[in-house]
């Protein structure tokens, strides 16, 4: 599938420093150490609503790896899905009297044209879930092949579901105990009262057909795929095994990520499918996370409509760190609008103070877990100073927007 324009990356002089991330699986931040290619799987959106900032601030967490990696001198092959087959899909099709192919369609178009106004690097695989059905139906024949999954004993919907227990180390991503993944179960997708299962925490991995919705042949009955099968299926494909990231909200933990990885890890024998396990954190809106459920959304595309600037969006989201779950307000989006300004008028100065410690430091910090917080604060100063004092560096000002726009993304 097509994805969207790529964005002038400027190249600053020299190198940046190695990144390090906070670590979900392992609790900790630590380096992150790829080769000279680094791989990249961020879980994509299902396209039955528009983008609102909640997706913003995670495929922005996400956009920031990548334009750091660059920096570092690493190529990236990141891949990126669409679950373009699911129940929301239907469930709002079927309220607004379209079909679900004209609403994922629509709704993936404004994705698109959304992440192009906030200058999100595109993904290099751009990956629908109905594009990749024979990769799930051969990944769900080699996990009923070596016993990890199962079909249950139903005549009429003969599912195929993964054993959770299937691997020895099963629930080291999340960390979490049996009571607590059984609520996020519950709430985040699964089924766990489903009859004739043989865990309440076994995962779909292929739904046999039902009336009235799209299905696909396959060697076990038609149907269609999971939800963790699909992101498993298409890493594999896309990126093998030694994948270095794989990233999404933090309401992916689980059972999403936690699954996905063990579907991998169940056929390719790795203890671990991603080297990392970055999430970003909850955007509020009102007291409560941003979210189509409670329709509680701020949407970018709303913004752009207004005629929001989207690099002020991006420093907004920016102002708190990637793992906090914070909130947008109208106060967040004056205090971006702001520093922006103040940014540009700095920058355009015919000249401004020595800029060489400030882009290291913002290089640095931003590598040290993403803290944006300390390159907007450092980013800051050197404005206050070029605005309050002057200097005598022509070229400041230039290589202070270089830096900017390679590494956070803002156009000045």
């Amino acid at each position: 599938m097509q994805s969207w324009s790529v964005p002038e990356v400027p190249v600053l002089g020299g190198q940046g420093p190695q990144l390090r991330l906070y670590d979900s699986a392992d609790r900790q931040v630590r380096p992150v150490t790829p080769g000279q290619r680094a791989t990249m799987y961020v879980c994509g959106i299902t396209p039955y609503d528009a983008t609102h900032l909640g997706h913003a601030a995670t495929y922005l967490t996400f956009d920031l790896v990548h334009r750091l990696w660059l920096d570092a001198g690493h190529t990236v092959h990141y891949v990126q899905n669409i679950t373009d087959v699911d129940d929301p899909l239907f469930e709002r099709a079927a309220r607004d009297g379209i079909g679900w192919r004209e609403l994922g369609d629509r709704e993936t178009q404004l994705f698109r044209e959304d992440m192009a106004a906030l200058r999100v690097l595109p993904p290099h695989d751009y990956v629908a879930a109905t594009d990749a059905i024979a990769e799930v139906i051969e990944l769900v024949e080699k996990l009923l092949a070596s016993g990890a999954a199962y079909v249950v004993d139903d005549p009429t919907y003969p599912d195929v579901y993964y054993r959770a227990d299937a691997t020895t180390q099963f629930g080291y991503e999340s960390g979490y105990d049996r009571e607590t993944m059984l609520r996020f179960f519950a709430e985040r997708g699964g089924d766990p009262e489903r009859g004739g299962k043989a865990d309440k925490l076994d995962a779909l991995l292929w739904l046999s057909e039902r009336p009235g919705e799209p299905s696909w042949p396959s060697p076990f009955g038609p149907g269609r795929p999971g939800w963790h099968v699909e992101c498993s299926a298409i890493a594999l494909s896309r990126i093998g095994t030694g994948l270095d990231i794989q990233g999404g909200g933090s309401d992916l933990i689980f059972p999403h990520h936690e699954f996905s990885a063990a579907h991998a890890e169940s056929v390719t024998a790795q203890r671990r499918f991603a080297r990392h396990y970055v999430h970003a954190g909850m955007i509020g809106w009102d007291g409560h996370k941003m979210s189509k459920s409670r329709g509680n959304l701020v949407l970018v595309s709303q913004l752009r409509a207004d005629g929001v600037d989207p690099s002020a969006v991006r420093l907004g989201l920016f102002a708190g760190h990637y793992r906090a779950d914070r909130s947008w307000s109208p106060q967040v989006l004056d205090e971006a609008n702001a520093r922006l300004a103040q940014w540009r008028r700095a920058v355009r100065l015919p000249a401004a103070p020595d800029a060489t410690d400030v882009v290291a430091r913002v290089r640095q910090y931003l590598a040290d877990d993403l803290d944006t917080p300390r390159a907007l604060a450092a980013l800051d100063g050197w404005c206050t100073d070029a605005l309050t004092f002057g200097g005598h560096d022509t070229e400041a000002g230039r290589t202070v927007a270089t830096a900017v726009d390679a590494l956070l993304g803002v156009d000045l």
